[in-house]
């Protein structure tokens, strides 16, 4: 794997491009020189989780044969005051599904995911607590 990164129009602004050609655009906004015009490196990190867990969770119900018709989701996360580093403490992932769904093989799939084969997820939880739910249809679970 391996992946480019340039300075862009700002002393902040950068643009990550992996092999295949694709790019994130990463800026910190707290630098006070106008609206950030990517992404925060951290922000990415908790994108990154989701990402990697959506990947895993719905390979794992497409071969459970759960029929997702729509899934997205939230993530929260917390960070250490006024520590350089900030790392995060605590991410909380918010999954929410629509379809005729199994409550008790979505609970797989994400568990699964985040205790098993989410590689950011592993990586992550060296320093931090990982949570999450889910909603089915409008239906809320813990994990």
């Amino acid at each position: 794997m391996k992946v480019k990164i340039e300075q862009l129009d700002g002393p902040f602004h950068f643009r990550a491009v992996n092999e295949t050609g694709n790019t994130v655009d990463m800026d910190d906004g707290s630098a006070g020189e106008g609206p950030p015009k990517g992404v925060g490196p951290m922000q990415m990190l908790a994108m990154a989780l989701g990402g990697c867990s959506g990947i895993d969770i719905v390979s794992i119900l497409r071969k459970s044969r759960q029929p997702v018709e729509s899934f997205k989701m939230e993530i929260e996360g917390e960070r250490e005051t006024g520590a350089v580093p900030s790392l995060y403490t605590h991410l909380h992932a918010k999954y929410f599904f629509t379809g005729a769904l199994d409550e008790e093989k979505v609970r797989r799939a994400i568990r699964l995911s985040m205790e098993k084969y989410c590689s950011v997820a592993k990586t992550l939880e060296r320093s931090a607590a990982i949570s999450y739910s889910f909603n089915i249809n409008g239906r809320a679970f813990d994990s």
